[in-house]
C-alpha cells in the first residue's frame, strides 16, 4: 500500500468505534474509552513487519569462518503472527537451516527474518516460503529448510473450536530438497514432533 493511501490514526480508531458499536458495546463507556488507542498501538506494533525488508537483515555476513561449511539451524524461534483471513493470532516456531557457501550470518538475523514476516497478515504456508526464499536470494546458500509449527487461534477459538491442534508447514530449497540426507540431517536436529 503507498503511504498517500494509508489511513490516518484517528481513521484507525474510528474504525475500532465502529467495530465496538457493531459488536453492541458502547465506545464511550469508561472501560472502552482508551480502548480505540490500544487497538492502534497494538497494531502497529503486530504489522510492523511491512516497514521492514526482511532481506535487509542478511545483507552483513561473515566470510572469515575457518571454511565452514556444514549445517547451521537456528531452532525453536518463537513468533506471532495473525491469520490474514480472520485476523487471529498464530502462535509458533519456526526452524531454519542453511549450508553456507562461503559465507554465513549472524544467528540473530535469521529470527529478525522470521519476525519480519510474521508481523504481516499471514498464511502459514506462504510465510514458510518467503523465509526460506529470502535467506535463498540473499546468501545463495548450497539450501535452506524451513520449518513452521503453529497454533492457528481461527481455529481453535471460532469455527471448529479444536484446541491443541498445530499445523506444521516446510519449505525445501538446494540440497535440503534434492539430497534425501541432508533433509533427513535437519529434521533430526530440529526433532519436530510430540514428545521432544
Amino acid at each position: 500500500m503507498a503511504q498517500d493511501d494509508k489511513p490516518t490514526r484517528d481513521q484507525a480508531e474510528a474504525a475500532v468505534r465502529t467495530l465496538l458499536r457493531w459488536a453492541g458495546d458502547d465506545p464511550a463507556r469508561e472501560g472502552l474509552l482508551d480502548t480505540p488507542k490500544r487497538v492502534a498501538k497494538a497494531y502497529q506494533d503486530w504489522f510492523s513487519g511491512y516497514a521492514e525488508d526482511p532481506a535487509d537483515y542478511l545483507m552483513r555476513t561473515f566470510k572469515e569462518v575457518e571454511g565452514y561449511d556444514e549445517m547451521i539451524v537456528l531452532r525453536d524461534i518463537e513468533f506471532e503472527s495473525h491469520c490474514e483471513h480472520h485476523m487471529a493470532p498464530i502462535i509458533g516456531k519456526a526452524h531454519v537451516g542453511y549450508l553456507p557457501d562461503g559465507k554465513v550470518v549472524g544467528i540473530s538475523k535469521l529470527a529478525r527474518v522470521v519476525d519480519a514476516y510474521a508481523r504481516r497478515l499471514q498464511v502459514q504456508e506462504k510465510m514458510t516460503a518467503q523465509i526460506a526464499q529470502v535467506i535463498q536470494d540473499v546468501l545463495q546458500p548450497r539450501g535452506v529448510g524451513v520449518v513452521i509449527e503453529g497454533a492457528h487461534e481461527c481455529m481453535t477459538t471460532r469455527g471448529v473450536h479444536k484446541r491443541g491442534v498445530s499445523m506444521i508447514t516446510s519449505k525445501m530449497l538446494g540440497s535440503f530438497r534434492e539430497d534425501a540426507r541432508t533433509r533427513a540431517e535437519f529434521l533430526q536436529f530440529i526433532d519436530v514432533g510430540p514428545g521432544r
